[in-house]
């Protein structure tokens, strides 16, 4: 281990342009029990968690002043399905939530019925493009993909395998690659 024990996230912060709507759409559409709200002191806004599940949380400012968000800028102007995905660097670009391989097919079906516009489920492989239309044994995660009410990317995500020592195989890029 390294120098520090991680237990896991303890939370990501987001911002949200309607904080009741985002409770609706976390707590009554996705079904995340909401753990904690703050009132930030002057007027500053709030501060809201949510139980994502294995003692986790995603947590969303609220600011009376913070500027709109700018898609392509601060986050994806598109679904993976739908187009280019990339966003500026110090960027967020998603949220992927964990959900059980054997129920994640079903997740399609349950978003859609709540009328959250999803994709299919990508079964994420070792090719070219990364997606295979069969669930293969190279497939190593299953994933659907949506946005809630401000456009934040989020993702359903379902292992399919246990990684090991081969899915580490790339040579980081850095900054000068991106020039070439």
């Amino acid at each position: 281990m390294g120098k520090f024990e991680f237990t896991g996230i303890n939370h990501l912060a987001l911002v949200s342009s309607d904080m009741a709507r985002t409770v609706e759409f976390y707590e009554g559409v996705l079904g995340m029990p909401l753990v904690k709200t703050i009132e930030l002191g002057g007027g500053a806004g709030q501060h809201f968690f949510f139980d994502c599940g294995n003692g986790d949380s995603l947590a969303f400012f609220w600011f009376p002043d913070a500027p709109p968000a700018v898609p392509g800028v601060s986050a994806p102007a598109h679904r993976p399905d739908q187009g280019p995905i990339t966003t500026a660097h110090g960027s967020m670009n998603h949220v992927a939530f964990g959900v059980p391989a054997d129920k994640i097919d079903d997740y399609v079906e349950v978003l859609r019925a709540a009328g959250v516009d999803c994709t299919e489920v990508a079964n994420h492989d070792n090719s070219e493009w990364g997606i295979s239309r069969e669930v293969t044994d190279d497939v190593y995660v299953r994933s659907i993909y949506f946005t809630d009410p401000d456009g934040i990317s989020l993702e359903m995500a379902a292992w399919t395998r246990e990684l090991g020592p081969d899915d580490v195989s790339h040579t980081p890029r850095t900054a000068v690659d991106a020039t070439r």
